[in-house]
Parts: structure tokens; sequence; C-alpha cells
């Protein structure tokens, strides 16, 4: 599908201007198109990608330059992602919209990596970003270039997060945003931030691959700017994750990284992310990827472990945030995946809950979705393809709070199907102090 949008000429002259030695490619057939035109796919069909000019980056200046602005107060610096923006868009200041994001923490998983059985690792908590997940790093990149494209309307699909995402940085920018959801199927924890927000919302009958079918025609028919992970800049702006993850281990290369897989554009912009500091000579290693599914929501892992072609699944998780069963980004994925010698794995509902429970009792917490991360991690331990001394970046990619009734039924053992194993259960007692000494002392 081509989606086309015109600038005038003077916008247009400034965005020639300011973004330097970009350009789209067509990840399929090589295809290249201007940086300042709206398009989302080749006219072969397949997805694009920015590709940025690396010949003429110095690895020691770039990382230099990264290093200085770590801790800068000074827009657009403080933002994780703009922290970067020679590897993200560099483009002119004003036209940049910024919470700020990033910025978040690299975490020592203390009792969840036990749990998952590694001695060294990490996790980067993207819940802590301003609404909560890890969209907002390439929300800030894709409304950035809304804006600089002249856009007015924004749109999107989602289970939630890049809902809740969308519409707050439209908001900042001045926008309307559009958001299209499944409905009945959607965690009230980031429906309540898109509507907060002030996105118009539409709720569809179908699941979250209607929507996104949905909404791709209405943005092509009505010249809305559309934000879903399709986009490539998106993709740019979750690269910086990446970016950050190996500046806060004083680029010191892990040996893996492991995320969950839904819409599969996070582990894409990972791997574009690590290969683009390659080339440069940042990094020498190239760390392996994994990427963990839910068994509901999987057809990824389906296809990596048969060796079959792409087929899409009926999704079906408690993890709303992964319940997707036609990934736009999957050839993306698959590339990286192959870049950095990765795996896919998946995981059962048994499997994420009780993987959270250890993330929660870890003092970090995190939703259902990003918890595949610690469940895969430990299921590919005693698969014997993550060593126990390997050093291990896992990343957690949306807040605890994003769905609390996942938490509060997994203690009070009221999921279906799923047994509360580390359930912390509130103890009912009368408001007395011997009632009080009583429980405590029985706990």
């Amino acid at each position: 599908m081509r989606t086309s949008h015109k600038i005038n000429t003077e916008e247009k002259n400034l965005v020639k201007l300011k973004v330097r030695n970009m350009k789209l490619r067509c990840i399929e057939c090589g295809r290249e198109y201007p940086i300042d035109e709206v398009r989302y796919r080749c006219d072969c069909g397949d997805l694009l990608e920015v590709v940025h000019d690396l010949n003429d980056l110095d690895a020691e200046n770039l990382r230099e330059l990264f290093d200085k602005r770590w801790g800068s107060m000074q827009f657009p610096y403080n933002s994780g992602v703009w922290r970067y923006k020679e590897l993200i868009l560099d483009v002119d200041d004003k036209f940049i919209v910024s919470k700020p994001e990033g910025n978040t923490n690299l975490y020592r998983a203390g009792k969840a990596g036990e749990y998952a059985g590694v001695k060294r690792m990490f996790l980067k908590h993207e819940g802590e970003n301003p609404t909560a997940s890890f969209k907002d790093r390439g929300m800030t990149c894709g409304v950035t270039a809304a804006k600089m494209l002249g856009c007015k309307k924004v749109a999107c699909a989602s289970t939630g997060n890049t809902s809740a995402s969308m519409a707050a940085y439209a908001s900042i920018a001045g926008m309307e945003a559009i958001v299209f959801i499944p409905e009945g199927k959607i965690a009230f924890g980031k429906l309540a931030q898109a509507l907060a927000y002030g996105a118009k919302t539409l709720q569809i009958e179908g699941n979250f691959d209607d929507a996104m079918q949905l909404v791709q025609q209405v943005c092509s028919e009505l010249n809305i700017y559309l934000l879903n992970s399709i986009n490539p800049f998106r993709i740019e702006g979750q690269k910086a994750i990446a970016f950050e993850i190996l500046q806060q281990l004083n680029w010191e290369v892990p040996d893996w990284f492991v995320l969950p897989g839904g819409n599969l554009g996070n582990n894409s912009a990972l791997s574009k992310a690590l290969r683009e500091l390659y080339e440069i000579g940042i990094i020498d290693k190239i760390p392996r990827i994994a990427v963990i599914q839910a068994h509901g929501a999987n057809p990824l892992y389906r296809m990596w472990k048969n060796k079959t072609p792409f087929k899409p699944v009926q999704a079906e998780t408690i993890a709303t945030a992964v319940k997707i069963g036609n990934p736009v980004s999957w050839k993306k994925s698959i590339r990286g995946l192959k870049w950095s010698n990765g795996v896919v794995e998946e995981v059962s509902e048994q499997e994420i809950m009780d993987a959270k429970a250890m993330i929660d009792r870890a003092g970090i917490g995190a939703e259902p979705a990003s918890c595949c991360t610690v469940a895969g991690t430990k299921k590919l331990v005693e698969a014997g393809i993550i060593n126990k001394d390997d050093l291990v970046v896992g990343i957690l990619t949306g807040n605890l709070l994003k769905d609390p009734d996942s938490v509060v039924n997994y203690h009070l053992s009221r999921l279906k199907g799923i047994k509360s194993t580390y359930a912390n259960r509130p103890i009912k007692i009368k408001a007395t102090v011997k009632a009080a000494k009583q429980a405590l002392i029985e706990s």
C-alpha cells in the first residue's frame, strides 16, 4: 500500500536541508525513496526502512559525543532518544516532539535472574518511560517525523501501549490522534491513557489484526499519518533502547539480548541499532538476540521452529501487549535474527505469570508481556542455549500498572487455567492487635 502526503514547498526545502544523509529503502527489492515523502511500503508491497549514511561517522568521535550528552539538561539531549540523534533522525530541533523519554533504569535482575538461572542478568525497564512503555521511544521519532512533514492528524491500531503513547505525543504536538482498538480486548490501564490524552477512540468489532488492516485503509484514503510500527521512523526511535543499554554498560556488549515478540518492531529496531554500531565500529562483537513469544500468539516461533513459510495465527494470551497474530514487522525481525545468530522461543501462560511473580518480587515489576523475557531466558538456559555465565540483558517493555487486574487475580488464584505458584495472598483479620500478631506469627 502506498500513502502519499503533499507538503508545501517551503517545508519541503527545509526538510531536505535539515535531514542529512538519510533515505528510505525497501527491505526486499532495495528500491529507494526520498525521506520527505510519506510512505510506509515500497511499490513492490514490502516494508521500508530508514537508511543512514554511516561512511562519514567516526566511531570514537560519535561515542565521545554520546557520552558527553549523558545527563544533559539541554533539550533535546535530555532525552534518551535524541541523545543519539545522528543515528536516529538528524533533524532541526524545532521539529522534535519529546516528553522527554528514555533514560530508563538498567536493573540487576536479582531474584528474577536467579529464577532464570543466569548469574549476570540485567533488566532494562522500558516501563519507566513517560507513558509507561517502550512505545514512547518510537513515538517521539514518529510524531517528530509527522511534524517535519506537516501532518495534522495521526492514527494507529493498538492493543493499548501504542495508543497511549501516540495520544500523549500527539497532544504535545497539537495534532489530532485517532486510535483503533479491538473492542473488549484492551487492558483498562492502557485504554484510560488514550482517553485521558484526548484521542478519538474507535472500538472495532474484531482483533488487533483487523484493526491494523482497517487503520491502514483509513489513513490511505483520508490522508492521515500512520504511526504503527509499519512506520519506518518508529523503528528508528526504538533503536535507542540498544544504544542506551550499551552506554549504561560502558559499551560492554552483552552475550544476549532477550525481549518479548508481539508486532516485532522492537526486535527489528534492536538488531538494526546493533548492526549500525557494528558497521561504524563502536562495537566489535555481535550479541545474540532471543525473541520470546506467548504460546497463544506465536506465528514467528512456528515459522522459526518448523522452518515453514510465515503464517498468521488467531492470537489469544493474557499478555495483551503481544496479543498479535499477524505481526507486520516479521520480515525485519527474521533478518535481524539471522544477522545476530538469534533464536525464537515460546512460553506458556503459566510460565509468563510465574516469571512475572519473580520480576515483581524482585522489586522491579512489569506487565505480563514483558515477563516473556525472563520466562524465555529460563527456558533457554534449561535448554543449554543460554549459558548460566553469559551476560544477559532482558528488556521489560511495560509498567506493572498497565494491567493491574492480572497481578491481583494471579495472587488471588482467579486466573483460569493458571496455578498461582508464587501467590502472595492478602490475609483477612479482625481489627485487633491480637489478630494482627497472630497472623504475623503464623505467616
